[in-house]
């Protein structure tokens, strides 16, 4: 698509010539900057474009991403764009080595609607201001991505075991930090006690 799109390139060509596979395809290229650490907030502007992803991926009539207007025609200089993929075109190549189509269900949009569901868990979850909480759901779902686009059915499953895994590990050091934290209300009145008789 870039060869053909001229000096400008938009959103909306690159959306249309992934067709069917575009909801893999834009789940990788959103969960890349969610794979470093991030500063506290950073993830309510980074998480969200996965959270609207994976919300068409499970409840979307259609088979294709859709984009807002002002989204699907926004267009970039498409030489610096062609530059981009040089880059990554390497690299895809050597993860086609080990990412090729196989164990694809037939019914493929039905699964594609349960994977859906599971990627809006993982992407809420990123999309929370968790201290390093980001890396590891958006490393599952860069995998169910790729598996996505290349109809991997392996890939996409190691991407979702790597979820459940992440997702267990922030449950429960979600409940110990809810614990503390109300342990620690709990006791407020009486260190407050213990301060105003040592010190009044």
């Amino acid at each position: 698509v870039s060869a053909n799109a001229g000096d400008r390139i938009a959103v909306g060509q690159i959306a249309d010539a992934m067709a069917d596979r575009s909801f893999g395809a834009f789940l990788v290229v959103f969960c890349l900057p969610n794979l470093i650490p991030l500063p506290p907030g950073a993830t309510f502007i980074l998480g969200l474009p996965l959270v609207f992803i994976a919300f068409q991926m499970a409840f979307s009539r259609l088979d294709t991403i859709w984009l807002p207007q002002r989204l699907h025609t926004y267009s970039f200089d498409n030489r610096g764009f062609a530059k981009v993929l040089d880059k990554f075109v390497p690299w895809l190549e050597k993860a086609e080595r080990y990412i090729r189509p196989r164990y694809w269900p037939q019914q493929s949009r039905l699964f594609e609607r349960l994977m859906g569901i599971f990627a809006l868990v993982l992407a809420l979850i990123v999309f929370l201001p968790i201290p390093l909480g980001n890396m590891g759901p958006s490393f599952a779902l860069a995998l169910m991505g790729l598996g996505l686009t290349e109809r991997d059915g392996l890939t996409v499953g190691i991407g979702l075991a790597i979820g459940v895994a992440f997702g267990a590990i922030i449950y429960f050091v979600g409940q110990e930090l809810l614990s503390f934290v109300s342990y620690f209300l709990a006791q407020l009145p009486y260190v407050w006690d213990e301060f105003r008789n040592f010190f009044f």
